[in-house]
């Protein structure tokens, strides 16, 4: 499906699912968790970031939720935030780890809030990236997104119009790779059950002002200025109702600040881990 760097990680049973996931570095606990695009991982999501976090000071933790990447597509899962959730809650029991830091790409970031909302006392600091929140509307990008049929050629353009405002970022092997891992067995199937079913989580993202101003979780916003999937609006809406966050916009830069921005990112959120109480 992938190169060998994808295929380099671990597996964990997380609440009965075979998790899989990287493990990099020592140190206090992040944990990095991707969004929802067709053919996404950990490693694609987070490949420019892990090891650089890492020589930070800290144990980065990044794992494939449930219907992504290398981990187990259990027949019967129903998809959705609560799903997510747990299986995220699951996976850092597995390892023993009572508290973390989390780090959330879009989807990745809906589950962050909803895990501090849940149990504020397990999470240290959260970074929300290009994620939903309040005054999220269904844009042009994310129809692309969900509107993907599989073909090489399909995924090319998707990133290239969503994605990136570089797009020299957009290589032949990343292509390749995201295409690949978006028609492995059983990743379509999940990806349609996700968000186009009936029950679909799609329609289980949204949240209300009342739960946002409940997170006193310290945060850091980062969120492209030319964001086409996620409209940078709803983090400025978000950093006026989090009690205890920061904004950071990086110019010139879509849903991916993360790649696109790679070295600017790592250094604001490694000081952003990094900083007293």
């Amino acid at each position: 499906m992938s190169t060998t760097a994808e295929t380099t990680g671990r597996t964990v049973d997380a609440g009965g699912i075979a998790t899989h996931y990287h493990d990099v570095g020592t140190g206090d606990p992040v944990l990095l968790l991707h969004g929802s695009g067709p053919g996404v991982s950990a490693h694609a999501n987070w490949r420019l970031n892990m090891a650089a976090l890492a020589e930070q000071g800290h144990r980065v933790l990044a794992p494939d939720l449930v219907g992504f990447g290398y981990t187990e597509r259990p027949e019967d899962v129903y998809y959705s935030l609560e799903t997510w959730r747990d299986h995220v809650w699951a996976f850092l029991d597995a390892l023993g780890i009572e508290r973390a830091s989390i780090v959330g790409n879009s989807l990745g970031g809906r589950i962050a809030l909803a895990m501090a909302g849940q149990h504020p006392e397990r999470v240290d600091r959260m970074v929300l990236m290009g994620a939903p929140g309040v005054g999220m509307t269904i844009t042009e990008g994310l129809r692309a997104l969900r509107a993907y049929q599989p073909s090489e050629q399909n995924m090319r353009q998707l990133l290239l119009d969503c994605f990136a405002v570089d797009k020299s970022i957009i290589t032949d092997e990343l292509v390749r790779d995201r295409y690949r891992a978006s028609v492995a067995p059983g990743a379509f199937e999940a990806y349609r059950e996700m968000f186009f079913s009936d029950r679909h989580a799609g329609s289980q993202l949204g949240i209300a002002e009342e739960q946002v101003t409940s997170v006193g979780t310290p945060t850091l916003l980062v969120h492209g200025r030319e964001d086409k999937v996620v409209p940078v609006q709803v983090a400025w809406n978000m950093v006026q109702l989090l009690p205890d966050a920061d904004l950071a916009v990086f110019a010139r830069c879509g849903h991916w600040t993360q790649i696109e921005r790679a070295g600017d990112f790592n250094d604001l959120v490694g000081r952003f881990l990094g900083r007293q109480p």
